[in-house]
């Protein structure tokens, strides 16, 4: 009996030992590996890490490991915390930022060290960089809307030159301001000079001017040409009244009351 035990002993087959090809990020959700087993923590670390490479920031390691392992779990759990609180607060901004247009919003992560607190500074670094040119856009535009031709869009920024389409968009912006600011010069200068002093020959001058710019001076121009019937019927025209009533009008407006 004992013989027959023995030999089918020797014929069960041995436990396969484990492939670290095999390894794959749902190791590290796996439940609580035992804390004797050396090879069982360095598998779910290793799965914890291709996780976090493939861009799984929500694996983690089981915090109550003691030693070396637990060590490690601790510091494996904050980098993967921080990549993922990063995560979040990027896609809060793409969308409060860049769909909503809310310009002051900025990535806060407390906590953050070293080299994640220099990415967090480069972040909003960069926002500050794309909101300030616009804000300052939407700033002198509001002041032509109001009537002030007299500001401009610097073509630096914090000393440094604006440059790509920072800079094509602010020399537009002042090109616009100025051809207004212009035009409206122009304007106020012939309306005084035909209202107040009576020169009907005087022309608004606007160089450089296309489109609606040149056909606004032309209209400005033709308005009070002395060829132009309403001026070369000033002064206007009474109607004719018979001889009759004429008389008889005149009489009697000169008779006494």
């Amino acid at each position: 009996m004992s013989t027959a035990t023995t030999i089918k002993a020797r014929k069960s087959p041995s436990k396969p030992k484990p492939q670290i090809s095999r390894i794959t990020r749902t190791a590290a959700a796996a439940g609580p590996a035992k804390t004797d087993d050396p090879d069982a923590r360095m598998r779910r670390i290793l799965a914890a890490m291709v996780g976090f490479r493939d861009g799984d920031y929500s694996v983690r390691l089981p915090p109550n490991w003691d030693g070396v392992e637990g060590r490690i779990a601790v510091a494996f759990n904050q980098a993967a915390s921080f990549e993922d609180r990063l995560r979040h607060e990027i896609e809060r901004l793409s969308r409060t930022v860049g769909r909503e247009g809310r310009l002051r919003e900025r990535m806060s992560v407390p906590g953050a060290l070293g080299g994640w607190a220099a990415k967090v500074d480069t972040f909003n670094s960069l926002l500050d960089d794309l909101a300030r040119p616009t804000a300052e856009i939407s700033q002198a535009i509001g002041a032509v809307a109001k009537g002030d031709l007299g500001q401009s869009l610097d073509l630096e920024l914090e000393g440094r030159p604006l440059k790509g389409e920072f800079l094509r968009s602010a020399k537009l912006v002042n090109a616009m301001i100025g051809q207004l600011a212009v035009f409206t010069s122009e304007v106020t200068r012939v309306a005084r000079e035909v209202g107040t002093e009576g020169k009907l020959g005087g022309q608004a001058e606007v160089k450089g001017v296309s489109g609606v710019w040149k056909d606004l001076t032309e209209s400005v121009n033709s308005f009070h040409t002395p060829d132009t019937p309403l001026t070369s019927a000033w002064p206007p025209s009474l109607p004719s009244v018979p001889t009759s009533r004429a008389t008889r009008v005149t009489s009697e407006a000169n008779e006494p009351s």
